[in-house]
């Protein structure tokens, strides 16, 4: 078996067989096929697409590609949840320690910014000291003692995705349905969970701008789920403007902190509210959705969920100083207001532009080997639906090179759509899908 006659097949748009995907991927895994053919065939599948058999033979070989955790011997439901992606898209951060201050296990096992999109991974280590790089074996000890840990993949858990994850993101082809699909899952069906909560994204910021596009992947997420004996539950939500009112990996941490003291923007505590009663509920630590509300919120007046976040910050060689003192943080040097060309209505944000604008900043990846900055990022000061006077901030960059900073700013102006009439600002919550 060859990979240019695999390339060429996909190319033309027929279907890989099981044979043909399984040798991509354990080939790949081991280095014995180079970047620029599998760069090929990933182009081929985004231009040509994947069957729902393809795209489940393709997880189940990145999934098989290495380990699978073995969870059995902790007690109770083990839960996950996982999101698409967006622009200050930080609710895992608050979800982790709520849900697991409320007594259910959340092996967490997440990933870094991808395309315009941040990651949990990167937030994390813009604390200080903060380990994500935790072994099979210390991830299982913190789960059983904490009920909680933070990790990126292991060199032995999906390997497959890891490579394939950086690859996508300087290929273009990070949009493709079936790469995320497979991607998505293969790392879930590993990781030992019992259920899983998907927060799958729509709109300007998203990977799949369309409702109905959307919609797809999160049937067939859940249905892959399924299908693997997992209780799957996916929340399509929107992403045609930042969530919250911060954009970058430090200013992240810091307003899922404020999050967690029972403060922060209103639609970044609905929407994590809603996905942690999601988690509890398939955590069977509660019996219906509106009692999983009110446990979660019991967690963050009680301080429970801040307390548990302070936890995993000291077991995983974090500074906690910093849930108190946000100056602990790294800072950027310099900040600046972007200014409102003209007056009216902000009716629409091209939020995926806003995502690349803080990819110039240095808030996200350019290359695979690009050096994300912790310090930089964006604060938003205008919604959809609000009115906006000429010369009125439209956000504040945090930045540390004048000459990003300004390419960053006319990249965000270009971003937003002013009109006469006021839009309405769109709902949060779009669609809910069970299966």
């Amino acid at each position: 078996m060859r990979a240019v006659e695999i390339i060429r097949k996909k190319r033309d748009g027929e279907e890989l067989s099981a044979e043909e995907i399984a040798f991509v991927v354990r080939e790949y895994s081991a280095d014995r096929i180079p970047d620029y053919q599998v760069a090929a065939l990933l182009m081929a599948v985004f231009q040509r697409g994947m069957s729902e058999s393809e795209t489940a033979l393709l997880t189940e070989a990145m999934r098989a590609s290495g380990d699978v955790v073995d969870l059995g011997a902790l007690d109770g439901r083990k839960v996950d949840k996982h999101s698409t992606g967006g622009v200050g898209d930080k609710t895992s951060l608050v979800l982790g320690p709520a849900v697991a201050a409320c007594g259910v296990t959340v092996p967490m096992i997440s990933g870094r910014g991808l395309g315009h999109t941040g990651g949990t991974l990167d937030k994390l280590e813009s604390i200080p000291g903060f380990d994500v790089r935790l072994d099979l074996d210390r991830f299982k000890r913190q789960l059983a003692s904490a009920r909680l840990a933070f990790i990126g993949q292991t060199r032995s858990l999906v390997p497959a995705d890891r490579k394939l994850y950086a690859l996508r993101d300087v290929t273009a082809t990070v949009e493709s349905r079936p790469l995320i699909v497979a991607s998505i899952m293969s790392k879930k069906l590993a990781e030992g969970i019992d259920a899983l909560v998907l927060d799958v994204k729509t709109g300007s910021g998203a990977f799949m701008k369309r409702l109905e596009d959307s919609e797809s992947l999160a049937r067939a997420m859940v249905s892959i789920g399924r299908a693997c004996g997992k209780e799957v539950v996916a929340l399509i939500t929107d992403m045609n403007q930042p969530l919250g009112e911060y954009a970058g990996n430090a200013h992240e941490v810091l307003e899922c902190l404020e999050v967690m003291k029972g403060r922060g923007p209103d639609d970044l505590r609905a929407l994590t509210e809603e996905l942690c009663a999601w988690c509890l509920l398939l955590g069977e630590a509660a019996g219906t959705l509106e009692e999983a509300r009110d446990l979660y919120r019991r967690s963050i007046e009680s301080g429970a969920a801040l307390a548990k976040f302070e936890e995993i910050i000291r077991l995983q060689g974090g500074d906690p100083a910093v849930i108190e003192d946000y100056g602990r943080l790294p800072q950027a040097r310099h900040r600046r207001e972007v200014a409102s060309p003209g007056d009216g209505f902000l009716q629409s944000m091209d939020t995926e532009a806003v995502g690349l604008a803080l990819c110039v900043l240095g808030a996200g990846r350019e290359t695979v080997e690009s050096v994300i900055d912790p310090a930089v990022g964006m604060r938003f000061h205008k919604r959809i639906g609000d009115s906006v006077r000429r010369g009125e901030p439209l956000a504040t960059l945090y930045y540390n090179d004048e000459g990003r900073a300004q390419e960053a700013a006319r990249r965000l102006v270009a971003a937003c759509r002013m009109g006469e009439e006021r839009a309405e600002p769109p709902v949060l919550i779009r669609r809910l899908i069970r299966g």
